[in-house]
């Protein structure tokens, strides 16, 4: 209930905060929603059903291979150019017309280096043709070691097999579902108020105090809800497969269709409609990786 301002998200390519990890290895990778299902996994966490069967909801996410064209190279907060793969190929699907001349940079010079990578989404079922660019946060002990893993990077697909494991805890940053302008009701969660108490129910009894003699910016009114950006944490990796056959439900998933390719599992829902870009990034608040055996995996879509 907290979150101001109440606006439309600027792009569907929601912007990540990556955080810093010792480890050699990209922090995020990219997806789109597929839909959810149902799964049944043994629990090995801490709580009072440790050891038994449970079912939970999950969220599919088609996950088509990242490519790497480039790195781009942090001073001091600013950026101190790219340094670009030599496939022509991949320069040109970027939207790169003319290579840059490369900077000489080493790892005295910079203070952060991130992929530069794409997501295709004509290699998925629904009809988005236009790849869709962004930055992936790097790990590594030091900018020197974090600059020669990159340059190692250039112009490979990255596979989220690659990235996370089953087990892993990521954070989900996407764009939730549109719902246009909204009363104070749907939009606050305020009481609808008794049938004889004025003319009106679904609006706020008050807007606030005489002095100060306006309305202040905390006041519950209608205005736009949803497509906003949100980030949740800790969802869990239930699955990474490259058989969508054991997802696909036999009619395909609503508004989506069927998953061709490699596909991730993660247990809860996620932010956002079918067909929706969600960015996964390697979890600031982890517990301990510990993976839930599956026993269960419903690709069959339930009704009511």
């Amino acid at each position: 209930m907290a979150y101001r301002p109440r606006k439309r998200a600027s792009k569907q390519n929601a912007r990540v905060h990556w955080q810093d990890s010792e480890e050699g290895r990209p922090l995020g990778f990219a997806g789109y929603k597929a839909g959810m299902m149902h799964v049944a996994y043994v629990d090995e966490s801490n709580s009072p059903t440790k050891g038994q069967e449970v079912v939970s909801s999950a969220t599919v996410l088609e996950v088509p291979p990242l490519t790497v064209y480039g790195a781009r190279c942090y001073s001091s907060k600013n950026s101190s150019g790219d340094i670009l793969t030599e496939d022509e190929k991949i320069l040109k699907k970027a939207g790169m017309k003319k290579k840059p001349k490369a900077p000489q940079v080493s790892g005295e010079d910079i203070d952060d280096i991130r992929l530069l990578v794409y997501a295709d989404p004509s290699r998925t079922s629904f009809a988005k043709k236009h790849i869709e660019k962004m930055e992936i946060g790097c790990g590594g002990k030091d900018p020197k070691e974090k600059l020669e893993f990159c340059k190692g990077l250039l112009g490979k697909e990255l596979k989220i097999g690659e990235v996370f494991k089953s087990g892993d805890h990521v954070d989900v940053i996407a764009v939730t579902k549109g719902k246009g302008w909204q009363g104070p009701v749907k939009r606050f969660g305020v009481s609808v108020q008794r049938r004889k108490a004025t003319n009106k129910r679904r609006h706020v009894g008050t807007l606030g105090p005489f002095r100060p003699a306006y309305i202040m910016y905390t006041a519950p009114q209608a205005g736009q809800t949803g497509y906003h950006k949100r980030t949740e944490i800790n969802k869990m990796v239930m699955k990474i497969g490259d058989k969508p056959e054991e997802v696909n439900p036999s009619c395909g998933f609503p508004r989506y269709g069927f998953v061709k390719g490699d596909y991730v599992v993660l247990k809860g829902s996620v932010p956002g409609p079918a067909k929706r870009m969600v960015k996964l990034r390697l979890s600031v608040r982890r517990p301990p990786a510990k993976e839930q055996p599956l026993t269960f995996l419903s690709n069959e879509r339930v009704v009511g």
